[in-house]
């Protein structure tokens, strides 16, 4: 891959971050397109990207791959020779387990150091690295790891006994590893990970891997039926890098004065266990050999701006029920807190505008949205330091990915005409586009109906619809599912939410159709109140008045309904489709 320094930018770039005469910023999106090129090796592995090599040099040996942290306990850096070690430990150990190249091993751990070894040891052995959340259910653990055919999964004490408890259900999973769990009887016959791997050789011979071999298996979110297992190549890290790269406004490499360029230190909530957390905060902060911070606790407003103190963290991935969060608990964050931020990226729902300026006046960053899926991440963005950002825009195609929005018969939409955002098998220059999953998981006919088309050419539809203005930025309108008709309108809940977010009375919200016999379907938001607040009557009044005098006379919500919390997935977005069935079933509220 064509890397952040001057082999892959543009000329322009390198001169000049602003037009010398007007001072307005430079847009280099259409040349950063024309000029990209992918560079991707016939053997490539994530680990050897984003350990071995930095591992085994005098110097980067040293660094800091790894900020522990945990409430209570003393913050532990961990240097790059110290992952390779312990990987290496672990790779033996596995391989004396009997796992072999290709099999899938359960990762089913929180942030922490222990996690980033045991992503290393799976992948520079070949074999294929499943994160499982600590958060999913008996159900979830056992379909996912019977699904796969795990045959191997390594726990912690907090996730130990949830899948002890499924794997009688699980024949072809022989093994478990626990770190930090009880002694003896206790542990459950599960092997103790200080004790295995104090037994094992600090040296590893890695596997050779093609750069199109499986690395890692992520069950999407099972919105419609059951969860499908993706399978991603290592070469899909190589195809992310442009996305990362942006959204993180260059992570500290400066594209216009090299002698500017500053240390990165990332930190994201985001769980290591799904597509976000793994593949967009810990692989690509480890493939540039800088350090990430784990922690290894539940996210509040507070936690997140310590963190940010605490540990000089420039670049970060906050989704935007965490960003709202922070704007209600410190509409002002600068005067309880000091930090400086030098990237900020926000994706799982739409940021807007509300959120997007407290970004920009409060933090003093532009927050860069970005769009993508388990099958296909970081495809849609922004990135404030080399195209304007937009407000509210879900941003445009990132180098290197050919994106448009289509039809049901695969064809380009219109200029204002909602479609599927879909991402081409080839770039702008007809060559593959590295980023693409390998297909589900014992499922080719979900797979051949991901594509429109012969697959080795053809659209990769997303199942997200959005318009595109006149100057190629993309405009969320919602999950294809999501989007609804009431008395003949169409509606897309994003607007709704963050008008009323706006509100100082809302710290969230979620809207959804309510089944009506005359207009089909009513508008119905949920609201999650800010502290100090109750929700009586008059605050409904004052609710449906805040948004009939922002949009559309159709979208206010006819009906409003105060809950404590939202139903969430574990990767921070909004389950609506769990708020449509209450509704489905004949869910009361609270109406003017």
């Amino acid at each position: 891959m064509a890397g952040p320094g001057d082999k892959g930018m543009p000329t322009a770039t390198r001169r000049q971050g602003r037009d010398t005469a007007t001072q307005a910023p430079l847009d280099l999106y259409a040349a950063l397109h024309a000029e990209f090129r992918w560079q991707v090796p016939a053997e490539f592995n994530m680990a050897d990207a984003c350990m071995r090599r930095w591992a085994t040099g005098a110097a980067s040996a040293r660094r800091t791959a790894v900020i522990a942290t945990a409430p209570g306990q003393a913050d532990r850096e961990h240097s790059y020779a110290e992952l390779f070690a312990q990987a290496n430990r672990l790779s033996n150990a596995l391989d004396a387990l009997g796992v072999q190249r290709g099999d899938r091993v359960a990762i089913v751990l929180p942030q922490r150091f222990e996690t980033a070894v045991a992503y290393m040891a799976v992948l520079q052995m070949g074999a294929v690295a499943m994160p499982l959340s600590q958060l999913f259910g008996p159900e979830a653990l056992e379909f996912r790891l019977r699904d796969s055919e795990a045959v191997l999964a390594i726990c912690d004490a907090s996730t130990l006994a949830a899948v002890q408890g499924v794997s009688a259900a699980c024949p072809l999973l022989t093994e478990l590893i626990a770190v930090d769990a009880p002694d003896g009887a206790a542990r459950g016959g599960a092997l103790d990970w200080a004790q295995l791997l104090a037994q094992e050789e600090e040296s590893f011979a890695p596997a050779r891997t093609r750069a199109d071999e499986a690395a890692v298996l992520i069950y999407t979110s099972g919105t419609t039926g059951n969860p499908k297992g993706a399978l991603i190549p290592h070469r899909a890290l190589i195809g992310n890098l442009t996305g990362f790269v942006c959204s993180q406004n260059w992570f500290g490499f400066d594209p216009f004065d090299a002698s500017r360029a500053s240390e990165a230190v990332f930190w994201s909530p985001a769980d290591w266990a799904w597509t976000g957390g793994l593949m967009d905060a810990l692989l690509p902060t480890l493939y540039f050999g800088r350090p990430i911070v784990a922690h290894n606790g539940r996210f509040n407003p507070q936690m997140a701006f310590e963190l940010i103190e605490r540990h000089g963290v420039t670049h970060s991935f906050l989704f935007p029920t965490a960003l709202k969060a922070m704007m209600k608990a410190y509409p002002q964050p600068k005067r309880h807190f000091r930090f400086m931020l030098q990237g900020l990226m926000s994706a799982g729902e739409a940021v807007g505008d509300a959120v997007f300026n407290w970004c920009r006046d409060e933090l003093g960053i532009t927050v860069n949205e970005m769009f993508g899926q388990t099958e296909i991440n970081y495809i849609v963005g922004n990135c404030a330091r080399l195209w304007p950002a937009r407000p509210g825009s879900m941003g445009k195609g990132y180098p290197g990915h050919r994106v448009a929005v289509i039809d049901d018969d695969g064809n380009e939409c219109p200029v204002g005409v909602p479609g599927d955002v879909a991402v081409h098998r080839r770039d702008v220059h007809g060559e593959l586009d590295p980023v693409f999953f390998l297909g589900y998981w014992k499922n080719e006919a979900a797979t051949q109906g991901k594509f429109t088309g012969n697959m080795a050419n053809s659209w990769c539809r997303t199942g997200d619809l959005a318009v595109r203005d006149k100057d190629g930025y993309l405009w969320y309108q919602g999950r294809a599912d999501d989007v609804f008709k009431a008395a003949g309108y169409r509606i897309g809940p994003s607007e709704i939410e963050n008008c009323l977010v706006k509100h100082p009375a809302v710290a969230n919200a979620a809207v959804v159709p309510k089944p009506d016999k005359e207009r089909g379907a009513v508008v119905k938001a949920f609201v999650v109140l800010s502290p100090g607040y109750v929700g009586d009557a008059s605050l409904i009044a004052a609710l449906q008045a805040h948004v009939k005098g922002r949009l559309a006379p159709y979208e206010y919500p006819k009906e409003i309904e105060f809950i404590d919390a939202l139903p969430m997935t574990t990767t921070g977005k909004v389950q609506r489709r769990v708020l449509r069935a209450k509704e489905e079933i004949g869910g009361a509220g609270a109406t003017s």
